[in-house]
């Protein structure tokens, strides 16, 4: 709950804890890139006033009013750990409360960016799963504190008394390392990430401080200009023969291959640095990262679903990975709890199982959705491709080339609508429901029927003039909808589920143990 108060003494009279005051020199730092823009205001305000000596002053006077207002945000922080709830005090002008009972708390996770790591400090950030991602973040307290939070939480939510002055809890006794990623493996997960978000990047940068240059950022013929007067001949290159062309065309697209390899390597290298997956009596804990460190815990009980997800080109060399639905699966700080980035089926099997979800027995119980709802779906997309078809040939001037361009897309449509009716695949047992789906990002989910919150059966007008329907499963944090399903199959398929479902109080479900 959120509530009004007019000083910073806690409403149960007692004085809450105060964030650790290098944190006020970490968040700053870290906050300098949000203060280029008034920095550059300054900067050319003061160089509209004709007098240069303003300039350091002006940059002086922005990172001396962001100091403040950090401290003075700093001041009128607190938190107190009390019997039944974690309470969070901040606000300058309005003061507001936020109390935090520990049965909501379904996640406490400890991260530690770069500065932070180096000063001892991290985030603490609670998180109830309520879909608005964190409720209360702690930044910044030492590595201790953090600690000694995540262990008060987890005993008063098991109803355990413990002191105050609990120390760092580095691992649990019972803590079980089940999977690992070295470097090898992290490199070889950083080729597969093939990324070009290098570009998007200066993309981006360029078109937010174009204004910066002196002429248009995206004016090719100027660039051309610049690279003349370096003494580089631009219309020389058309000049040159078909083989030394095909040489610079493919010395370019090599280099974009293998910027696009860098900058998958270093991005997973940054994330995935050190990955280390324990189990305790209670859940997961997984820890990660080169520069920003994450401190991730999940218990079992919070696993609605597994997936796992492969390519073409890692399925061959036998690399999958694993992730978890959880009940905080619409957090913003992450939509699926990551498992196992790169692993092979047995160390994946070994880890689902150890969240209570076993392992498909064989695909003899998968079986294939009717052919005709991707026909149905295709057939929807002929009739606006034929009237553009004529309209193409109507008003281009007679020229075939767009026309043929619309059919070869409709070709296209056509071939992708049928790999994905080859690798679609469903299926339920005893205990799970099973769905496959994706030719090319293959991804296979896993639900326990008892997880299931809801079951929803779905027509659409052509689906049930030919008696299909769609099974829409209603699990927290996520749905799982299995398609192409003959009606009868589909209540069958319901009648079954909701059978293990009718006996299961998820109020005791979903609580943790």
């Amino acid at each position: 709950m959120n509530q009004a108060i007019d000083d910073p003494v806690d409403v149960t009279g007692q004085e809450g804890e105060r964030l650790h005051i290098s944190g006020l020199f970490v968040g700053f730092v870290s906050g300098l890139p949000q203060l280029l823009f008034p920095l550059l205001a300054a900067v050319f305000g003061a160089r509209k006033a004709d007098n240069p000596a303003l300039i350091p002053i002006m940059i002086a006077a922005v990172l001396a009013i962001s100091l403040f207002f950090r401290w003075l945000g700093w001041r009128r922080f607190r938190y107190h750990v009390g019997a039944d709830d974690i309470r969070v005090e901040k606000g300058i002008l309005n003061r507001t409360a936020r109390s935090i009972p520990y049965d909501r708390i379904q996640d406490v996770s400890i991260e530690q960016k770069l500065l932070a790591r180096l000063m001892g400090l991290s985030e603490v950030k609670f998180e109830t799963g309520g879909g608005d991602g964190d409720d209360a973040t702690l930044r910044f307290v030492t590595l201790e504190e953090a600690n000694r939070l995540r262990a008060l939480i987890r005993a008063r939510k098991a109803d355990e008394v413990v002191a105050q002055d609990v120390p760092q809890i580095a691992e649990p006794e019972d803590a079980e390392t089940i999977f690992a990623m070295d470097d090898k493996r992290v490199l070889i997960l950083g080729l597969y990430s093939f990324s070009l978000i290098i570009f998007a990047v200066l993309g981006g940068l360029a078109q937010q401080f174009d204004f910066l240059l002196p002429f248009e950022f995206w004016d090719f013929k100027r660039w051309a200009g610049l690279a003349e007067e370096s003494g580089v001949n631009v219309n020389s290159i058309n000049h040159v023969g078909m083989a030394a062309q095909l040489i610079l065309a493919f010395g370019a697209f090599s280099s974009l291959i293998f910027i696009g390899f860098v900058t998958g390597v270093a991005r997973t290298f940054l994330r995935e640095y050190g990955f280390r997956l324990t189990q305790t009596a209670k859940g997961f804990r997984r820890r990660r990262g080169l520069f920003t460190l994450t401190d991730v815990v999940m218990p079992t009980h919070r696993v609605q679903a597994a997936v796992v997800q492969t390519g073409p080109i890692r399925k061959r060399r036998g690399w999958h990975s694993l992730k978890f639905v959880s009940l905080a699966q619409d957090s913003k700080q992450e939509s699926n709890y990551v498992a196992a980035p790169l692993a092979t089926l047995d160390e994946l099997w070994r880890i689902s199982k150890a969240a209570g979800i076993a392992a498909p027995d064989g695909d003899e119980r998968l079986r294939k959705g009717a052919a005709l709802h991707w026909i149905i779906h295709l057939c929807l997309l002929m009739p606006p491709s034929l009237i553009a078809m004529t309209a193409l040939v109507i008003f281009a001037d007679a020229s075939l080339a767009p026309t043929l361009l619309l059919a070869l897309l409709l070709v296209i449509a056509a071939f992708l609508f049928w790999c994905d009716w080859r690798s679609y695949r469903f299926g339920l047992d005893d205990q799970q429901l099973y769905l496959r789906r994706g030719w090319w990002q293959q991804r296979l989910t896993l639900a326990p029927q008892l997880k299931v919150q809801s079951v929803e059966i779905a027509q659409g007008p052509l689906a049930r003039r030919y008696g299909l329907a769609s099974l829409k499963f209603g699990i927290a944090g996520g749905t799982l909808e299995i398609v192409a399903l003959p009606l009868s199959t589909a209540q069958a398929i319901r009648a079954a589920v909701m059978e293990k479902v009718a006996a299961v109080n998820y109020s005791a479900i979903n609580q943790s143990r």
